[in-house]
């Protein structure tokens, strides 16, 4: 009698394998996004505190994002003086940095990550309501997020 492997054997095995991973790999992949998703909201926090230490040593006074670049804010936190955050954060969702907006009274920010969000658009109002694509995450010191 010989003691060896079967095809039929070798087949089950790979499909059990191939059920387990199938398994598997949709839960890791779970496991990331959730992970993206807390990293989001703690950088997110570091930028809030970052903007409201800016305006405590500007008189009150956010930073003004230039028009042409919502993602160039985290420059001026850094460049500034006393400098607030050492490096750039970049989102986990695009690999570039958050956007940033500001309302045109200047009274009211947001930052975002455009986290599940196929576009870009966000705005904020006079009112500090912040209005964000769905599956984008923000923080702002308004309202909408």
């Amino acid at each position: 009698m010989k003691s060896g492997t079967t095809i039929l054997e070798l087949i089950i095995v790979i499909g059990v394998l191939a059920i387990v991973i199938s398994i598997a790999v949709p839960k890791i992949k779970g496991m990331q996004q959730s992970a993206q998703i807390t990293k989001v909201k703690a950088e997110l926090q570091t930028l809030q505190a970052a903007t409201e230490s800016y305006a405590s040593v500007n008189n009150g006074y956010y930073p003004v994002s230039p028009g042409y670049a919502y993602n160039m804010m985290e420059s001026t936190l850094i460049s500034s003086v006393p400098q607030i955050i050492s490096s750039y954060m970049l989102d986990p969702f695009t690999s570039q940095q958050y956007y940033y907006a500001e309302s045109s009274n200047q009274q009211y920010y947001s930052w975002v990550s455009l986290g599940f969000a196929s576009s870009t658009g966000m705005a904020i109002n006079n009112n500090g309501n912040v209005t964000i694509p769905f599956g984008a995450m923000c923080i702002t010191n308004g309202s909408g997020c």
